[in-house]
This record gives structure tokens, C-alpha cells and sequence, in this order.
């Protein structure tokens, strides 16, 4: 019963993680303008992995898409490459778990199967988390650098350079749901050990005689009555059986002739 709970749970962990991670590289917010020197704008500006976006005092939203693939730093590529594989090793991991419940039977579906597609499962989550988190804080380490470089700028009178971009809540949602999909993948991997059977677990041991190998022939039984004659037993060279007599007693030559 253990087992189940834990297979189910990790199941419903994951799937808040996937979702989370897919709702995060969906959001605008990824990171926003920073208002601490100036807590009164008319345009607030904060920008996503997709597009950048505009909202005035008004209430007016206006977004425009990043038109451009090549024109993006480096590593703003590589936190949109990491959130993508991320989803994708997700969702695939959420399509095995779901014929891998044991709670679900498809067929006549093993328990060792089941368990070997709970493990492949964990793995694709475990691997989908850490994916969600390195992305995230890939973009949050460029954060922190432009507003430090912004922050000298300012001090250096050059104020209107470029405007500083502080965490946005897309940030916090994705490394939440990275931590939910790493967990859900760790309790998928320890509900793989309770599906295999006991049976599966223990391999047979071979035991060697000591000393040197002795080996047996099989052949066909024989079943005897009981009156068989004593078996011949060869005493040594040039002995010969004394005949028998027919009171089944042995006769045997004299050895010396007497006149």
C-alpha cells in the first residue's frame, strides 16, 4: 500500500512541477523594471522569455516578440533551450508514469515492467527539474549582473544609460517548480524498489565442492531382486574364480597331490 501512495504522490508532485515549469517559460515576467529610485512612472516595463512588454500609467499593455533568434545574447538562448527540454522530458515522463501505476492495469502488464517504467520515469522528472532550475538561475545570474553594471552606471552620472531589471515572479515560479518535479522524481525511483518482486530479487548461488570437481553421470535405474549373485572382485594378476558347485559352494583345486 506504501508503494502505491508513494508512486501516486510522486505522480501528483511531478505533475505540479510540469505545469509550473510550463507556466513559467510562458510568463512575461520574468524579469521587471526596477522601481526603488523612482516608485512613481508613467511606463513600466518588464520583459519574459518570449516577448518584452510596456504598461502605462493608463493601463495600457502593449507587448512586442522578439523578432530576432540571432540578435539574443547567448545565454538567453540557453535558458529557452534548457525550459523546453525541460517540459518535454516532463510530459514524456508524465505519459510513462501513468501506464506505470500500480493502481492502473493495462493488459497483463508485469510488475517488473511497471517498475522499470516507474524508474525511467524518475529519471526523465529528476532530469526535468534540474533543467527548470539551471534555466532559471541562468537568467537570474544575468539579472544580477546588468543591474550591479546599471547601479555603477548610476553612481557614475551616466543615469539614463539603460534601466535596471530586478526578479520577476516568473523566476520564483520556476525554481518552485523545479524543486516539485526533482522531488516527485526521487519518490518515482523509490517506489520502483517496492514494485519488483520479492521473488526477482535474490539470484541463485552456486556452491562448488571442495577439492577436486566430482562429477555424476545419470543413467537408467535399475531395480534388483535381492538374489543376485556377489559382484567379482579381482584379487590380483592371474587370479581366476573357482567354479561353483551346484550347492552354490566354491571349489577350489588342491594345491599339493598326495600318493
Amino acid at each position: 500500500m506504501s508503494t502505491t501512495i508513494c508512486q501516486v504522490m510522486g505522480f501528483l508532485v511531478s505533475l505540479l512541477g510540469v505545469g509550473g515549469s510550463i507556466m513559467a517559460t510562458a510568463m512575461d515576467t520574468w524579469s521587471t523594471q526596477d522601481l526603488y529610485d523612482n516608485p512613481v512612472t508613467a511606463v513600466f516595463q518588464y520583459q519574459g522569455l518570449w516577448r518584452s512588454c510596456v504598461r502605462q500609467s493608463s493601463g495600457f499593455t502593449e507587448c512586442r516578440p522578439y523578432f530576432t533568434i540571432l540578435g539574443l545574447p547567448a545565454m538567453f538562448q540557453a535558458v529557452r533551450a534548457l525550459m523546453i527540454v525541460g517540459i518535454v522530458l516532463g510530459i514524456l515522463g508524465l505519459l510513462v508514469c501513468i501506464f506505470a501505476l500500480k493502481c492502473i492495469r493495462i493488459g497483463s502488464m508485469e510488475d517488473t515492467a511497471k517498475a522499470n517504467m516507474t524508474l525511467t520515469s524518475g529519471i526523465m522528472f529528476i532530469i526535468a527539474g534540474l533543467c527548470a532550475i539551471t534555466g532559471v538561475s541562468v537568467f537570474a545570474n544575468m539579472l544580477v549582473t546588468n543591474f550591479w553594471m546599471s547601479t555603477t552606471n548610476m553612481f557614475q552620472g551616466m543615469q539614463n544609460v539603460q534601466n535596471r531589471y530586478t526578479f520577476g515572479s516568473a523566476l520564483f515560479v520556476g525554481w518552485v517548480a523545479g524543486g516539485l518535479a526533482l522531488v516527485g522524481g526521487i519518490m518515482m525511483c523509490l517506489a520502483c524498489k517496492g514494485l519488483i518482486p520479492e521473488e526477482s530479487r535474490y539470484k541463485a548461488v552456486s556452491y562448488n565442492a571442495s577439492g577436486r570437481n566430482i562429477s555424476y553421470r545419470t543413467g537408467p535405474y535399475k531395480v534388483g531382486s535381492g538374489y543376485e549373485a556377489e559382484p567379482k572382485t579381482r584379487k590380483g594378476v592371474g587370479y581366476e574364480e573357482a567354479p561353483r558347485s551346484e550347492d552354490g559352494r566354491r571349489s577350489y583345486p588342491a594345491k599339493y597331490d598326495y600318493v
